[in-house]
């Protein structure tokens, strides 16, 4: 009975042992994500998603971190501050896209360089931007396409007049196309 409970003891502490150097090393890479660098702005009609800490990659390529966001008062753009890898100059004609990894992805921010000779300088401002798209946004803009085509059609074949956004009662919400049973 005591040499089972040496092993159950010994067995455990190995396990506390090994759950201990996993989480020194989380802790020690914690951070270690991030780029010092210099700063660098841009300025977007929206941001949706993106964050505080998100990355900034160009080529795929993680070359800096987003390190603040802020409302500019006047125009009412999001001001976006990023801090880029030092030693990594961008043209002054380059773009920032705000993008995601995948459909339910996070957002970072891509950086397409551009071709111009004069580069931005730290604190510099990256003037040629796009917003990010909204899922939400995409999807009613194809429900209501697809609602103004069946209405369409309907109206082709002698139906009458539809109703806006609904078909009428008592029929289908697809309508045969001409010429089809």
């Amino acid at each position: 009975m005591a040499r089972r409970n040496a092993a159950e003891i010994a067995t455990g502490a190995a396990v506390l042992l090994v759950a201990a150097g996993f989480l020194g090393f989380a802790v020690s890479r914690a951070g270690g994500g991030a780029v010092s660098g210099y700063p660098l702005y841009a300025r977007f009609d929206h941001i949706d998603g993106l964050s505080v800490g998100a990355d900034v990659r160009m080529a795929g390529v993680k070359v800096g971190s987003v390190v603040g966001e802020k409302i500019d008062p006047k125009t009412y753009l999001a001001v976006v501050k990023m801090d880029l890898r030092n030693g990594l100059e961008l043209p002054r004609d380059s773009s920032a896209t705000v993008t995601s990894d995948s459909l339910l992805g996070g957002k970072y921010l891509s950086l397409s360089p551009g071709g111009d000779e004069t580069m931005l300088k730290p604190g510099g401002t990256i003037t040629i931007t796009q917003s990010s798209v909204s899922l939400e946004e995409l999807l009613g803009k194809f429900i209501f396409s697809v609602t103004d085509m069946v209405n369409a059609v309907k109206a082709a074949q002698g139906g009458g007049k539809p109703a806006a956004g609904a078909p009428p009662s008592g029929s289908s919400a697809l309508a045969p196309l001409p010429g089809t049973k």
